[in-house]
């Protein structure tokens, strides 16, 4: 089945908003911890994302890779940074993470036509 990205990733958005509504002190604890990691320091932003997109892959979380596919391209990797971060994701990863590249690739693809 192919999944529609960009639209999972809206539904995704969403649905951290209502959660955020009915749990905001946790939410908010959270959406902390992430601002604080993913901003540039040494690692850049771009950087932080492909880190994260690896680990999306690696333990098989659809969602994340969506987000963090998207939120790659708008910190400014490319497709070739993205299919190289799949790579290393499979290599530590195995065989599940052979699947979850696919979602990668297939986002990747869906992301970049609204690019273009």
């Amino acid at each position: 089945m192919i999944r529609d990205y960009c639209k999972y990733y809206s539904d995704l958005k969403r649905g951290l908003d209502e959660l955020e509504e009915a749990i905001p002190t946790t939410v908010s604890g959270y959406q902390n911890l992430q601002q604080t990691s993913l901003t540039d320091g040494t690692l850049t932003l771009k950087s932080k994302e492909l880190i994260a997109l690896g680990i999306a892959i690696s333990m098989g979380s659809t969602g994340c890779i969506a987000l963090h596919v998207n939120d790659a391209l708008i910190a400014g990797a490319n497709t070739s940074e993205i299919l190289e971060t799949i790579e290393v994701a499979i290599f530590m990863g195995g065989e599940a993470s052979v699947i979850y590249g696919c979602e990668a690739l297939e986002a990747l693809n869906q992301f970049m036509v609204l690019e273009k």
